[in-house]
């Protein structure tokens, strides 16, 4: 999604604008969401001799380890197929993979690691623009505060 002009856009374009970035980073949240469960439980498979039961999963998959649970709460409704994001469509061998050994568990956690890092600058990108268009519908409510009346519903 290229930046447009945030000048030439008027406010019904900018807030779909913002719109339209704020679901690409529900989509990229969700990605990375995803890709960081995988590497949780690789991880925790690594480290154990039995295999994982269902304690140990609801502790790997509920805990990020920074004491912050992971949130399921997401906008992306369910018939609604998650487009491809960027090089994510060619790292199906991450996804399909079932690593034996310790170096195929490393190997796999590494692509896994790379593709979360490409996912988090575009995400952090998606941020910068975000808070762009924000700013700009703020200025613009500012001069002329009628406009954020627009959004209210029409009896």
């Amino acid at each position: 999604m290229s930046t447009p002009d945030l000048a030439g856009l008027d406010v019904g374009q900018l807030r779909a604008y913002r719109a339209a970035l704020a679901a690409e980073e529900d989509t990229v949240s969700y990605w990375r969401r995803l890709l960081h469960g995988r590497i949780d439980l690789l991880e925790a498979q690594a480290v154990s001799d039995d295999g994982l039961t269902l304690e140990d999963l609801v502790r790997v998959l509920g805990d990020t380890g920074s004491g912050r649970s992971r949130r399921t709460l997401m906008r992306v409704p369910a018939p609604v197929a998650l487009p491809d994001l960027p090089d994510l469509d060619q790292m199906a061998h991450l996804w399909a993979s079932d690593p034996r050994d310790d170096h195929e568990v490393a190997d796999v956690i590494a692509g896994l690691r790379a593709k979360e890092t490409r996912l988090s600058d575009y995400r952090t990108a998606l941020h910068v623009r975000i808070d762009a268009a924000t700013g700009e519908l703020i200025t613009r409510y500012r001069a002329d505060p009628s406009a954020a009346l627009a959004l209210l519903p029409r009896d």
